[in-house]
């Protein structure tokens, strides 16, 4: 017996979906993602890269997003389970993207300690650049993730909560949205500071592009967003399931293969590729880095490379 879709009337107040949504698809990107958090999981193994857990864990729940959105067409016509099924899949869809961001974030500090002698970028050291814009991506969780379950809201005969709770949503990936652009001015100051580096670690380009492109895919992901929840519950964008998967599903499939293929793992090697431990220090050597001993970092890359 195959899998058969229920299909209802976008109109009707138990329909979750406002068109008749696709099993083959939703199961295909449902492997996808499975087999993309495998890889990611063997090869955070493989590297020794502790950090990678970030982007394992926005693989898990993409993967259940999608497992659930399976369950969800399969039960439309059952509104308990539909509804059982149906808020958690588009809660992990709406929200597991910022687990990606979370890990270029975690991933730029490193790049910034392992590439730049200084270890520090427009006056922001390595080790507070990842935590900084980990926090400022918690704040945009909280308020998507407010905002999706009061869209999400089925005791709502007026429809206020979901319109309420679609602006708290849009107000929170506006929010994702502007503080990625910073980042990724960060992004670019790192790129044109490495180009003037006498003796560079290899690798550099490829890490720096790889996160152009990540980026870019979470950003077209977020416009998508945006001008989906903006127009209302009935739109083209919201009465067509193609748009779905080719500006949401498909890009965060293809940040998370393009981390797989690209993994970082493969580049920053060694102890510097990492933060050092925190260990109790006087306050002789919490000062900062002096011009020499940024000099000296310099010179210890040239040595590294046999460029003397």
């Amino acid at each position: 017996m195959g899998l058969k879709a229920q299909c209802l009337d976008p109109h009707n107040q138990n329909a979750v979906f406002l068109y008749c949504p696709s099993i083959p698809a939703a199961i295909l990107f449902a492997v996808l993602f499975g087999l993309l958090t495998i890889a990611h999981l063997t090869q955070s193994i493989v590297f020794r890269k502790r950090f990678c857990w970030v982007i394992i864990m926005g693989g898990i729940w993409e993967t259940t997003g999608f497992v659930f959105r399976v369950l969800t067409i399969l039960h439309q016509g059952n509104s308990t389970l539909a509804t059982a099924y149906g808020n958690p899949s588009q809660l992990l869809i709406l929200l597991s993207p910022l687990w990606v961001n979370a890990f270029t974030y975690v991933l730029f500090g490193r790049m910034v300690y392992f590439f730049l002698p200084a270890r520090k970028i427009l006056g922001v050291r390595a080790q507070r650049m990842g935590l900084l814009f980990v926090l400022l991506d918690i704040v945009a969780f909280i308020f998507q993730g407010a905002g999706g379950v009061m869209a999400d809201s089925t005791d709502d005969s007026t429809g206020k909560i979901v319109k309420t709770g679609l602006h708290v949503y849009m107000g929170g990936i506006g929010f994702q949205e502007f503080f990625m652009l910073l980042f990724t001015l960060m992004v670019i100051k790192f790129h044109r500071e490495m180009l003037n580096v006498e003796y560079p670690r290899p690798g550099w380009k490829k890490m720096v592009y790889m996160l152009y492109a990540v980026l870019l895919l979470i950003t077209i992901r977020i416009i998508y967003r945006l001008v989906e929840f903006s127009q209302g519950v009935y739109s083209t964008l919201t009465m067509h399931e193609v748009y779905f998967y080719v500006l949401e599903a498909l890009p965060m499939m293809l940040a998370f293969l393009i981390l797989a293929i690209w993994h970082p793992g493969t580049v920053l090697v060694g102890p510097e590729s990492e933060f050092p431990k925190k260990e109790k220090k006087s306050k002789k050597d919490k000062k900062e880095p002096t011009h020499l001993e940024e000099s000296s970092a310099t010179e210890l890359h040239r040595l590294e490379y046999g460029q003397v």
